[in-house]
């Protein structure tokens, strides 16, 4: 720290317990009191560079024997007297950057000016804070740290001056100049040295970010901090440098984020003396650190405002600041995670184990958004470009990350079905290219639910697109006893189309595989490798729909043997069971004709004896249901 020293004479200055005496050999003429303290002086050198305490010494009766004056008011209380005492007397004294404040009010306090001796201590204060002190970055931090104790420190506008000194050494590239690399070392050479005004002479800097300055500037006061970051602001330094500061400075005087993420070497090293701060005082300083937050969108990461959100919940913030917090978290629902949404429910209540209805808003924030900023709709997009659409990645990791949500909050009895049922239809169809996740979802809920009434699983379920679930979960669903009969014989009915139209795709493959070879090896020039290749595919392909074939034949049989026993038992009413049915659900399905190479392959009789089946199932389950839970 640079200092500047005053005066030339030796100390004559001792202490004896509450009382300072000067030991020049006179006897003491007057005696000083500031606060708790009695300074036993002598009238001349103080009247002769002060014009208050000259007409404070006037003012005394020389009827009395000695002459007693009180100060109350000086800044730095009686520490910083002791110094314009010494500093009367010539006595040898050094002005630095934590003196240079108090000194400089009261000097001004005290009339101290030129007017009462050349280089008085008011001249000599603010040379040392222009020359020396403003140009220096941690001279001039701890200035301003020091203008917390003084009311009357914008008189001169010093906070204003420290402030303004700060911002425009952040918004300079440091290695231009000598600051900060005198003040960290990991910056300097070797070869570098720092003279008594602070210059660095013979240093270079080693690295440089534009963080340097975050932790130097965490030391302020809350006040103080607010008004540098707005100055900040207003001299165009970037939105997320200030944000990476405001986060920083939100974790070392807030000790509940650390607990949700992992703190930093450096904040981890302050985290002890914040401990002891009070809920009331965490509770202010978090609705002030919302309120200096940058509002762009992705200027703060993501999970700092879960664990800002967390925080303030536990701290009983006040109503706007949460909601300011979900909206924030809502512009940027996609750069969550799981572990994000899984907030404890910290109401008094307790009626879920996880703050439900706050991710209800959260997901209502962000389709807000999505809609706003021109999010695709269900009639712009099929599911083809939905998957592999950039534009669309948002909506899609939201919906995942939703369904996700759904899978670890539907185990918990106290979530009741139109909340867990508001929450899964909140999400687009269009942003869900499979509906397994939003399947296993509602499949744990229903395990967990049993007493849900028919009207109510069945409502639910449908939420689930059959046509978008995948082969491992149309499988599933078709053996799950905890669906309703309605969602099983759609599940069936999307399974055998689905069959159907694999093989019809197989063979149009394999006709047109085909026709390519043949054209091929007609044409001139053909190469034994190309020639090689079509066989080779060709030989794959009969293989699978060999394999398919094998595989519909047993369908086939298996549907034969049971559809006669079926009519053994109740008549001729199984012929007629897939019509009724696909009757009572409405199913549109396109004809599709096969070629004489694709065998007789019997899809109706084949889902009328899985009806069947399900329905078996589907009575026994009434009595006992017992089923795993599908995972995906």
């Amino acid at each position: 720290m640079a200092c500047m020293k005053l005066g030339s004479k030796s100390d004559a200055f001792q202490r004896q317990g509450q009382a300072w005496f000067c030991t020049t050999g006179l006897p003491s003429d007057i005696v000083v009191e500031v606060e708790e303290m009695s300074f036993h002086l002598h009238k001349f050198p103080l009247l002769s560079r002060s014009g208050v305490m000259e007409r404070l010494i006037a003012e005394v009766s020389e009827e009395d024997k000695k002459c007693v004056i009180c100060l109350p008011k000086i800044p730095g209380g009686a520490k910083t007297f002791e110094l314009v005492a010494k500093f009367c007397y010539g006595v040898k004294l050094e002005l630095t950057a934590s003196n240079v404040v108090y000194l400089r009010y009261a000097s001004e306090q005290l009339e101290m000016t030129e007017e009462y001796g050349e280089g008085n201590l008011s001249t000599q204060t603010e040379t040392f804070l222009n020359q020396v002190v403003l140009r220096n970055w941690k001279d001039s931090l701890k200035a301003l740290q020091t203008c917390d104790d003084i009311s009357c420190a914008e008189e001169h506008h010093v906070t204003k001056r420290c402030i303004e000194s700060l911002t425009t050494k952040a918004c300079t590239d440091p290695n231009l100049f000598g600051w900060p690399m005198m003040e960290h070392g990991p910056m300097q050479s070797p070869g570098g040295s720092v003279m008594w005004n602070g210059i660095s002479t013979g240093a270079r800097p080693k690295h440089s970010s534009s963080d340097w300055w975050y932790e130097d500037v965490s030391t302020l006061s809350l006040p103080l901090y607010k008004r540098l970051i707005s100055t900040m602001e207003s001299h165009g330094i970037r939105l997320e440098i200030l944000a990476g500061s405001i986060a920083l400075y939100a974790k070392k005087y807030l000790p509940g984020l650390n607990r949700h993420q992992g703190a930093n070497e450096s904040t981890s090293r302050l985290m002890p003396v914040t401990l002891g701060a009070p809920p009331e005082e965490q509770k202010v300083l978090l609705e002030e650190i919302d309120e200096l937050l940058p509002v762009q969108k992705g200027l703060v990461p993501t999970k700092f405002l879960f664990g800002l959100l967390r925080t303030a919940m536990i701290l009983k913030a006040n109503p706007s600041c949460l909601a300011n917090l979900e909206k924030r978290i809502g512009m940027q629902l996609d750069e969550a995670t799981l572990e994000d949404l899984l907030m404890p429910n910290f109401s008094h209540s307790m009626e879920t184990l996880y703050n439900f209805d706050c991710v209800q808003r959260i997901l209502e924030h962000f389709l807000a958004m999505d809609q706003i900023t021109g999010g695709s709709s269900p009639c712009s997009v099929d599911d083809r470009q939905l998957i592999g659409s950039p534009s669309l990645t948002p909506i899609t990791t939201v919906a995942k990350l939703i369904d996700g949500y759904l899978v670890e909050v539907a185990p918990d009895v106290n979530l009741k079905l139109p909340k867990f049922q508001a929450l899964a239809a909140a999400v687009p169809e269009y942003a869900r290219p499979l509906d397994d996740g939003l399947y296993r979802a509602i499949d744990i809920y229903l395990k967990s639910h049993p007493w849900l009434a028919e009207s109510d699983r069945e409502q639910l379920c449908r939420l689930i697109d059959c046509q978008k679930l995948s082969l491992e979960a149309c499988t599933h669903a078709a053996q799950n006893e905890r669906l309703p009969l309605r969602i099983i014989v759609q599940v069936l009915f999307f399974e055998q189309l689905q069959l159907r139209t694999s093989i019809a795709g197989c063979f149009l493959v394999s006709d047109n595989l085909d026709g390519s070879r043949q054209l091929r090896s007609g044409l001139a020039g053909s190469t034994e490798c190309g020639w090689t290749t079509a066989v080779r595919e060709n030989q794959v392909l009969k293989v699978g729909m060999d394999n398919m074939r094998m595989r519909v034949s047993e369908l086939e049989k298996e549907c034969s043997s049971m559809r006669h026993e079926i009519e053994k038992l109740s008549g001729t009413k199984g012929s007629s069971t897939w019509g009724n049915v696909s009757k009572k659900l409405g199913f549109k399905m396109k004809s599709q004709m096969c070629t004489a190479q694709e065998g007789s392959v019997s899809n109706q009789n084949n889902v009328s004896a899985k009806i069947d089946k399900a329905k078996d199932r589907h009575a026994k389950h009434k009595k006992n249901s017992s089923s795993d839970g599908f995972a995906l």
